[in-house]
């Protein structure tokens, strides 16, 4: 069985829990968080899920009410089916359109459209199905970036979740070599059954696909396979802080790095990491509340 505890607030008190959470070093990885707005006609008025495999205990409870620092939202506990939460919360997507890319569950139909790229991602036990905003937003990004001229050679998506992002890229640059690696284990096997269902080929040549598990960049084969002329990672802003200074050594002179993941009232403290690792503002774009970033490496 798994649980679910649930927390109403205003929209900015969420989104200050899910920051107070991203920076808690002491966190347990068990508890999985996730922030959303109640109803489409109610934006300002959020609820906070916190997802346990486990009857949540006291210090559970205390751990999730201590993000809200002054706050004293009124917890609700809720025993779930025994079911994977995660599936069952992307069950029932609708289609996205972002970029050139139409991104759909089995459940749609593909697009059909000329010069239309269709991606079928069913909910499973791995983020990154094209609906959060973050990965629309980097699959804009990703087409703009085409758009400008950029070539890739030689590309990386670190926490790939279901492998989108590495296959809308190798759908940009057909030619490139393409590493995806994600710390959870599970995302190996997703993200081969999503290759197959797309038709992106799995192995280490040239417009194929490498898939790894690794915390970070940290890992022989991101070593191997580099240096890259294209990172992106689509994680969390605190992790996005902490391996700027591995992307800017794993970039090539003049190298791209797509950034998302983080609130647009964390972007400082991200764009401040890259500085000081000699990564510089390409482009940025705004989708609801959360920054997508595009920086350049210097060449000298």
């Amino acid at each position: 069985m798994s649980w679910k505890v649930t927390a109403f607030a205003p929209r900015p008190v969420i989104e200050g829990a899910l920051v107070a959470h991203e920076d808690a070093l002491d966190w347990d990885h068990d508890i999985v968080l996730s922030g959303r707005e109640i109803a489409e006609d109610k934006p300002e008025d959020w609820q906070l899920e916190a997802w346990l495999d486990r009857k949540p205990t006291r210090g559970d409870r205390i751990a999730i009410a201590a993000l809200f620092e002054g706050a004293k939202p009124k917890l609700s506990v809720e025993e779930l089916a025994d079911t994977d939460w995660l599936v069952v919360s992307q069950q029932g997507l609708e289609p996205i359109r972002a970029g050139r890319f139409h991104v759909h569950t089995p459940d749609h139909p593909e697009a059909n459209e000329p010069g239309v790229v269709d991606f079928v991602i069913p909910a499973s036990q791995a983020f990154g199905t094209g609906q959060h905003a973050t990965t629309a937003g980097c699959l804009a990004m990703l087409t703009h970036m085409k758009a400008q001229g950029l070539v890739v050679r030689n590309c990386a998506d670190i926490g790939t979740g279901t492998g989108l992002l590495a296959f809308a890229a190798l759908s940009l640059w057909p030619r490139a070599l393409a590493t995806a690696s994600d710390i959870d284990a599970v995302c190996i096997d997703v993200v081969q059954d999503n290759a197959r269902a797309n038709g992106v080929t799995m192995g280490a040549g040239r417009g194929e696909l490498v898939m790894t598990v690794a915390d970070g960049m940290a890992h022989p084969v991101l070593d191997a396979r580099g240096p890259y002329d294209l990172i992106l990672a689509n994680i969390l802003a605190g992790p996005l802080v902490s391996l700027a200074p591995d992307f800017g050594k794993a970039l090539v002179p003049g190298g791209h790095l797509l950034l998302a993941g983080l609130l647009e009232t964390q972007e400082a403290s991200v764009r401040a990491a890259c500085r000081k690792a000699g990564l510089r503002l390409a482009a940025r774009l705004v989708n609801g509340d959360w920054s997508i970033l595009w920086l350049r490496k210097r060449r000298g």
